[in-house]
């Protein structure tokens, strides 16, 4: 049938069929790898990535397409495919992620759902706090402390500026913890601190302004961190980092430093997940009573830290956990 529209007339041969899709695959040999070489993956930024090779090559690569929305982060071992000789007008790809066996992570916020992975494949959280300037703050300390042993990560406490005030208050309150604790000062030799560092790869976590930077420097004089001054004002340091990087210590592993953090929110852990955390409290609240949500006077918490200040701060700190969904410290 021919219908006429106009000045020109239209019939079948004018119908336009699309094509059906192929489903043949695009090609029957698919990509192997079998040139790949590992890497550490020691800076992470804007789709970049900087990898060090075992040969300690610093190489720039990307992510291959192939592993999809998988994310990268400082600290994976990986594959990567193409030019290893660190020329930085080439690119490499990371095409194989291997298996982590742990990972450190947050929230910005405790109602905040987003998880951030801040590093991988860890073997000790350095927690960095000040004696004085800015003051210790034991919120901080203690969900670190929780992210650290849900994660399986060895803790160390280093307490930084001993010479303007004692550390011995703030870490009474941690005696009965399975934690070590280091103390510094200007100036010292900070051999102690290498010792524990030694064959490790380690992660630096503190706010802004306890020095860790400035412990970066010291213990890797080519890092060249910037380092700030605490504002005298708020009490608290600026942010002289921008991204968490690995560098390699020359008495064996790795040391990571991390952006100064005004929050660490634990909304990946439930109550039981945080309290699981702490072997001397785990003892403690198998006393209390059924459904006991720790906050009451018959809370077995309550009777542990009777007329001892040191683990009523324990317990002080507990609660502010388990209480402060939406508190940042």
């Amino acid at each position: 049938m021919v219908r006429q529209r106009g000045t020109r007339n239209y019939d079948e041969r004018d119908v336009r069929v699309r094509a059906t899709r192929s489903t043949r695959a695009r090609s029957k040999e698919r990509p192997t790898f079998i040139d790949t070489f590992p890497a550490l993956v020691t800076q992470v930024d804007r789709g970049r990535i900087t990898c060090e090779t075992d040969d300690g090559v610093s190489i720039t690569a990307i992510k291959a397409r192939d592993l999809g929305r998988k994310g990268v982060v400082v600290g994976d071992h990986v594959a990567v495919i193409g030019d290893s000789n660190g020329d930085l007008t080439s690119l490499a790809r990371i095409v194989a992620i291997a298996e982590r066996r742990n990972i450190l992570r947050r929230t910005a916020d405790d109602d905040d759902p987003t998880e951030r992975i801040i590093v991988a494949n860890i073997d000790m959280m350095v927690i960095v706090t000040a004696c004085a300037n800015p003051e210790p703050r034991s919120g901080l300390v203690d969900r670190c402390l929780a992210a650290a042993f849900d994660a399986g990560i060895e803790p160390l406490l280093l307490m930084t500026k001993s010479d303007l005030a004692s550390p011995d208050l703030f870490l009474a309150s941690y005696r009965s913890l399975p934690l070590k604790t280091l103390v510094t000062q200007k100036g010292p030799d900070l051999d102690p601190l290498r010792t524990m560092l030694t064959g490790k790869s380690s992660v630096f976590i503190g706010h802004s302004g306890v020095g860790k930077s400035t412990l970066v420097n010291a213990l890797i004089p080519s890092a060249k961190r910037a380092t700030g001054e605490v504002n005298l004002v708020t009490g608290r340091g600026r942010h002289t980092s921008s991204s968490a990087v690995a560098l390699r210590l020359e008495s064996g592993g790795w040391l990571i430093d991390t952006p100064g953090v005004r929050s660490f929110g634990l909304a990946h852990l439930n109550p039981e997940r945080i309290i699981a955390a702490f072997d001397d409290i785990v003892e403690v609240v198998k006393n209390c009573p059924r459904g006991c949500n720790h906050e009451s006077d018959e809370c077995a918490l309550t009777t542990w830290a009777a007329g001892d200040p040191s683990k009523a701060e324990r317990v002080s700190s507990l609660r502010r956990l388990l209480a402060s969904p939406r508190v940042s410290y």
